[in-house]
């Protein structure tokens, strides 16, 4: 990190920006923009490098398309532009999108600008820094997101377009098993069986295509200072039109994960009585009660898909890290402890799993 002759705090090497260029930009897309001040990288932002921009009239976010050979699909600013534009205004909160620049001259890739929100991110799910009696209700507002997201008319929103009315776990399965295949660093020979296991499943596709987040967890919301509420969920990239049960399943299969030892913290062998944290039965029962839902079929693969689907997406962060590629390479690389554990709940759920029916 280095800082320009009036003060600018600048990344450096292949994530850096040029602060004239940002400025420049800005200053023609954002009524009021008036002169930057700072320019820093956001911790978080694994997938897309992130930035906080200060200028004299405002505060602001900018996510852009890393550097570097990048997946076929993968690191869809336009994307997740285009997703919470047209969330402004509904029951789900997302930050005002300010300007998309798919000019690749003024900051190396695609990149988007959004306001800055105040407010809390949470990366222990354990919500140490939290009262106990507050906990139970942050999970109750992330909980009444999700519903009020799949409650939401996606043509109404201008987003019948925004993915395939059907197939949506058939075609992720493949999508993230080739995703998975075009960042190899190593064999897996135990997540090779549960990739084996999800290709003879058939696939579910039972349910109206909703708008899914595709990356719907804790840290992927702004609550409020000082209350339980969420004010923003953010990180849209892997955002869809799909199977309502992907993120509900992909939110849970995280809660597995150990809460101690991994960069990719859960809430594995964590007391969650005495914590005030949810369990899993009463979580799920909410959602279903808010979608008025009466059973959740195909549990297990939806799990056991999540956690290989989420074991692929941080071989994509390992190798970007391996490559340099990556915001945060120590980082990126730890993440990527967390891939023989989700192998092995994977495979856990295969032989144990229960279904919801």
């Amino acid at each position: 990190m280095s800082e320009t002759s009036d003060g600018q705090e600048i990344a450096e090497g292949a994530l850096a920006l040029d602060p004239a260029r940002i400025e420049a930009h800005l200053a023609r897309e954002i009524p009021g923009f008036g002169r930057l001040t700072r320019l820093a990288p956001l911790a978080g932002g694994q997938s897309n490098p992130t930035f906080l921009v200060e200028a004299t009239g405002g505060r602001f976010v900018l996510r852009r398309k890393p550097p570097g050979v990048l997946l076929k699909g993968a690191h869809a600013v336009d994307r997740e532009f285009r997703v919470m534009s047209a969330l402004a205004g509904s029951p789900v909160p997302v930050p005002a999108m300010r300007c998309l620049c798919t000019d690749e001259t003024v900051a190396g890739n695609m990149f988007y600008v959004m306001d800055h929100v105040d407010g809390r991110i949470f990366h222990d799910p354990r919500l140490p820094g939290v009262a106990r009696e507050e906990r139970s209700r942050v999970y109750d507002a992330m909980n009444a997101t999700l519903a009020a997201l799949h409650g939401l008319d996606p043509e109404a929103l201008g987003l019948s377009d925004f993915g395939r009315p059907s197939g949506y776990f058939a075609r992720q399965t493949r999508r993230w098993i080739e995703n998975y295949r075009a960042s190899e660093t190593e064999p897996r020979p135990l997540l090779e069986e549960v990739i084996a296991w999800l290709e003879a499943q058939p696939a579910p596709d039972d349910a109206k295509a909703t708008l899914v987040h595709g990356d719907f967890r804790l840290d992927n919301m702004i609550f409020a200072p000082h209350e339980p509420r969420v004010v923003a969920l953010i990180d849209w990239e892997l955002s869809t039109l799909g199977h309502p049960l992907a993120d509900i399943a992909y939110q849970l299969s995280q809660w597995r994960l150990p809460a101690e030892g991994a960069a990719f913290a859960g809430l594995g062998g964590v007391d969650r009585h005495t914590a005030g944290l949810p369990s899993d039965e009463a979580y799920l029962e909410a959602y279903m009660r808010r979608r008025g839902l009466g059973a959740l079929p195909h549990w297990r693969f939806a799990v056991v898909f999540s956690l290989f689907r989420l074991a692929a997406i941080l071989q994509g962060v390992l190798r970007r890290a391996r490559d340099g590629n990556a915001p945060n390479r120590e980082r990126g690389i730890a993440m990527g402890e967390s891939i023989p554990v989700l192998e092995r709940l994977a495979a856990r759920e295969i032989s144990e799993g229960t279904a919801r029916g």
